[in-house]
């Protein structure tokens, strides 16, 4: 999602080009774009979206990684970081909100980047869990090697290529353990499930959060729109419904059947029944009030191609007005 404060940057009025604000709106409105702004995206998919040559977007990359410095790359993983990303989204937290960043923040290959981002961040709680998964690899790289220092340059060369992949594959699985561990304490309701099923990886979201998200991916309610996701999370804990999910589920149904595919439609039917005290899936269907809702289109008009409305009740009769 990008605010209306993105005009008002005085980056973006003073210093950008207008090539500049197209190409910086496009890294955040992309739709590779993740909740914890990181994301993997090659440059050639960039020059395919924005109708560039891979010169052009070699010359904006460089321009907003060492002149704007808004951007971080690394061209080995494909991973792209935006500074600004935490001021700008991760203003509220929350336990689906914190589900979602959680399970994203697994798949970042370099840590250097959750750092780089993470320093922009407002909100401590979201803040302590980026520092989660970078800290220990901190304590890794600040980590003296003294002990190679005494062998000759033949021991070196004798198993290097032996142990090398190895010591490498040690610290990658004791950093892993290392970051659940943090991660457990931090948030442990996380993982308040994990010991009924193996299975269940402790950065995984809830299975809550991972419907909504699906469904409102899948129904045009807007990929990019990451704000917008945060909000209708919100209602699975600060809400009074007593199925949280399956109202939200409903709300939004609501809104495809009505074609209004966006946060402040949906917001409002869940007010709606919060003020109603409908809390539960069941009680809504038995309301007087939601056939409104689902059946609201069927009393309109039937509209054909030719642009013109006739009305259901119309009835053609070529006789009318001549004389017997």
């Amino acid at each position: 999602m990008v605010r209306t404060e993105f005009w008002k940057n005085p980056i973006v009025l003073e210093e950008m080009t207008p090539e500049d604000k197209y190409f910086y709106l496009y890294l955040l409105t992309n739709p590779y774009t993740t909740q914890i702004g990181i994301y993997r995206i090659t440059k050639k998919q960039m020059a395919f979206d924005l109708g560039y040559s891979m010169e052009s977007v070699n010359a904006l990359m460089e321009r907003f990684t060492n002149h704007h410095q808004l951007i971080r790359y690394n061209p080995e993983t494909r991973e792209l970081a935006i500074k600004n990303w935490g001021r700008d989204n991760l203003q509220k937290g929350g336990k689906p909100i914190m589900d979602c960043i959680l399970s994203e923040l697994k798949d970042v290959e370099d840590l250097s980047l959750i750092l780089y981002v993470s320093e922009s961040i407002p909100k401590q709680e979201i803040k302590n869990l980026y520092e989660s998964f970078y800290e220990q690899e901190r304590k890794w790289i600040s980590k003296p090697v003294d002990n190679d220092l005494n062998r000759t340059e033949e021991e070196m060369m004798d198993d290097t290529f032996v142990t090398h992949h190895t010591i490498r594959g040690q610290k990658q699985k004791e950093n892993k353990k290392e970051k659940q561990k943090q991660q457990q304490n931090l948030y442990p309701d996380v993982q308040s499930h994990s010991n009924l099923d193996p299975s269940l990886s402790v950065c995984q979201p809830s299975e809550e959060v991972k419907e909504i998200i699906e469904f409102w991916d899948a129904n045009g309610f807007g990929i990019s729109n990451i704000y917008a996701k945060q909000q209708l999370l919100s209602w699975l804990e600060d809400s009074s419904f007593l199925q949280p999910k399956e109202m939200i589920l409903k709300a939004m149904h609501i809104a495809c059947l009505n074609n209004k595919r966006n946060l402040g439609y949906i917001v409002g039917i869940l007010k709606n029944w919060e003020n109603k005290s409908l809390l539960t899936v069941e009680e809504v269907d038995s309301s007087k009030e939601y056939p409104q809702f689902e059946h609201k289109a069927r009393g309109k008009a039937h509209s054909f191609s030719g642009g013109r409305v006739i009305p259901n009740e119309f009835t053609l009769d070529l006789t009318a007005g001549e004389e017997s």
